[in-house]
């Protein structure tokens, strides 16, 4: 059965800030909790979205842009994950 909007199970996503080389942000990415947790913690977060990037850059035509850092929302701030993009 079809599950009513907003009821969906708190844990299902966990919800990342992305800070972009060119100093541009987007916020509440969602990545599914499945993938996080154990030793990696929130790495695997980091090439989730990097798939999604390269996704939306190949619908609108655009290259993807380079992720300068990911932190989770709510984190403090020495837990942010610095990345360099490899393409």
């Amino acid at each position: 059965m079809a599950r009513k909007p907003g009821t969906r199970s708190v844990g299902e996503f966990a919800l990342f800030d992305v800070v972009y080389e060119d100093g541009s942000q987007r916020s509440n990415r969602r990545v599914p909790a499945e993938l996080l947790g154990g030793l990696d913690k929130d790495a695997p977060a980091r090439g989730f979205i990097i798939e999604q990037d390269r996704a939306i850059a190949e619908k609108s035509g655009r290259a993807p842009l380079a992720i300068k850092s990911i932190a989770r929302v709510g984190a403090k701030p020495d837990k942010m994950m610095k990345v360099k993009e490899r393409v």
